[in-house]
């Protein structure tokens, strides 16, 4: 998938979820993947949301127009990602830039946790960078639907 990407000569936008576990939230992350232009969505085979009928109800059918890798580890096609010369961007509040201030007009993998634990502190090791939402309510998180379509359509509005 990612071969087919960098051959096509587009900028790549690929998406990674980092044990999303609700099939829900993940069906509502492909339909917003499928209209910002996300060229793959990668997820670990073992203990992420499987792709069932919720998945497709709530994807409005855009699960089946977006290419879905599932990998044995997170990790791994982390490497290989910034192997290929696509940046790691994890979205997280265990730092203090903004998202606002970090460059998706290049080839980028944003990466989103799970519901609960967010994104596994392994993983945010081997980032190249990490960004925030800014809040200002009370509570310190939103949805992961939610939170990926907003670091999605900033890549959107970075390379319009």
């Amino acid at each position: 998938m990612i071969e087919k990407v960098l051959e096509s000569g587009k900028t790549p936008l690929f998406l990674i979820l980092d044990q999303l576990s609700d099939a829900r939230n993940f069906g509502a992350i492909i339909r917003t993947a499928e209209c910002t232009g996300v060229d793959g969505i990668i997820v670990q085979k073992a203990g992420s949301a499987p792709v069932n009928g919720d998945t497709v109800k709530t994807s409005a059918g855009a699960v089946f127009n977006v290419p879905i890798c599932k990998v044995e580890h997170i990790k791994d096609a982390i490497f290989h990602l910034q192997g290929s010369g696509i940046k790691t961007v994890a979205a997280t509040e265990k730092t203090d830039q903004n998202i606002y201030d970090i460059s998706l007009n290049e080839p980028v993998a944003i990466i989103m946790g799970s519901e609960d634990r967010g994104i596994n502190p392994s993983v945010l090791k081997i980032v190249d960078e990490k960004a925030k939402l800014p809040m200002f309510g009370s509570i310190g998180s939103l949805n992961v639907s939610v939170a990926c379509g907003a670091f999605l359509y900033e890549a959107v509005r970075q390379r319009q």
